[in-house]
């Protein structure tokens, strides 16, 4: 099981999949969203994402990752933070599910994610950590997945200080 939380940039990291914080109309966004759009080549990425759009909140789609050092992209629209009493754990647990199990139908070896929701959709930032590497770890004490590599990625070091102490 290899379960690695590292600060740094998601777009330039030289994995199988990469994860895609998206919107549920899969349009380029600000953020994570943006930085993958931009570094991916945005035109030829929105292209790819307007064929799979609209999806649902906790679902997840996969694309080319085009200019990037990833192979693919998986997009994933994480919950808005409503206080809590809309679902919005069950929809982050199935963002992490979901896009997990698509990198491994696609025999990926390797997946980095951001952490989904914890930026402009409100999501409490230690409740978002601690649901992304719960999930993680239970993907990977199957046997089945138990030698896929997932990182968690952090962009900014308050954010990392914090996963730190979650582990």
């Amino acid at each position: 099981m290899a379960l690695e939380i590292v600060r740094g940039d998601i777009t330039t990291m030289a994995v199988d999949v990469i994860v895609n914080a998206a919107n549920p109309q899969l349009q380029m966004g600000g953020g994570v969203c943006g930085a993958i759009f931009r570094a991916a080549g945005a035109r030829r990425l929105q292209e790819a994402c307007d064929r799979l759009a609209p999806i649902a909140t906790g679902k997840a789609v996969i694309t080319d990752g085009f200019g990037l050092p990833a192979r693919h992209i998986i997009h994933t629209p994480g919950p808005v933070w409503r206080g809590g009493t809309r679902g919005e754990e069950g929809k982050l647990r199935a963002c992490y599910r979901n896009s997990l199990t698509l990198a491994a139908e696609h025999g990926c070896a390797s997946i980095a994610f951001p952490l989904i929701s914890g930026g402009i959709y409100g999501y409490p930032v230690e409740d978002a950590i601690r649901i992304a590497i719960e999930e993680m770890r239970t993907f990977l004490m199957d046997p089945e997945h138990a030698d896929m590599t997932v990182i968690l990625a952090l962009f900014d070091e308050a954010t990392y200080r914090i996963a730190q102490r979650c582990q």
